[in-house]
Formats: structure tokens, sequence, C-alpha cells
């Protein structure tokens, strides 16, 4: 469960802290004062949220792959280069403002070894993240064309502007 307010709240500190806070008020408020990024977590599941949000803040998670094919479904557009996001905890705390450096879609059979490094779980390995995102793409899927090896994935690096 996301709270609004607490969102609101770690936006207002964190748009300061990472020097994005805009104009001086004189102009009025702008888009970033009006509305925070989405929020959301990483992973499935508030203990898989924590282990990754973990990650993170560790400096070793610096990447992330999403299948396009849900945000076809969900009728999202892609991320793109300067999109931020604040990444919530598994009880849905705002813990770490983040911005997109880079987003490339590749198919799932073609993403590189240095990204699964850059994603930073398990082993960091190629073969981990191919086994993991497979079971991870079944079981969560987002829309019914099921796993292939050419779906394609949304490859997301990105830099932390503040954390809590």
């Amino acid at each position: 469960m996301i709270d609004d307010d607490e969102v609101r709240t770690f936006w207002d500190v964190a748009r300061v802290h990472a020097r994005i806070n805009g104009v001086p008020t004189y102009f009025g408020p702008t888009p970033l004062e009006s509305v925070p990024p989405p929020a959301w977590s990483f992973g499935a599941g508030a203990e898989q949220a924590d282990e990754l949000l973990e990650l993170v803040l560790a400096g070793t998670k610096t990447a992330t792959a999403s299948a396009a094919r849900d945000y076809e479904a969900e009728d999202e557009p892609l991320p793109e280069r300067g999109t931020l996001s604040i990444i919530l905890d598994g009880s849905g705390r705002p813990r770490v403002l983040i911005e997109t450096t880079d987003v490339e879609v590749v198919p799932f059979d073609r993403v590189s070894e240095e990204h699964a490094r850059l994603e930073g779980e398990g082993d960091r390995s190629l073969a981990h993240w191919r086994d993991v995102h497979q079971r991870f793409f079944t079981a969560e899927a987002g829309h019914d064309r099921g796993f292939s090896a050419d779906m394609p994935v949304v490859c997301e690096r990105f830099r932390v502007l503040y954390s809590d």
C-alpha cells in the first residue's frame, strides 16, 4: 500500500537534495513541484523489494529489466533517459529517488553480461540473470503472451539521486 502523503513528503525533500527543485517560486510551481514521479518497488513482494533495494543502497544494483510487453499491456510509456522514479521498500515506504540514465530494448536472449552484472543480483553472472528473470517474467507477466527467448526486454540503467 502506497501512502501518497509519505511519497509527497519524500519527494519534497528528495528534489531539494538532488538539486532538481526548479526555479525560484516567483515563476510559480513547476510540474516537478506539483506531481511526484511514479513510486514503485523492485521485484515481486515485500521480501524481494527489500532485498533489491538493499543492493541499490549499497551501490551494487545500478540497472533493472522489465518485460516490454508489460508496458504495452498496461498502456504505459517505456522509461526514457532522465525519467525519475521513487523506489519503495517492501512496506511501501519511499526510500530512494533514481534517474534513468540509459534505456535499451533487446530480446531476452540478447541481454548482455554487463547488464546482468549491473543488476547486481546473485553471483552477477548472465546465467544467473537469465534463470531468475525467466522465472520472474513467467510468474509475474502482466500480459497473456507468455515467456519466449526473443521477447523484448527493457534494460534500464539508473543512478541514485537521493536516499533517506
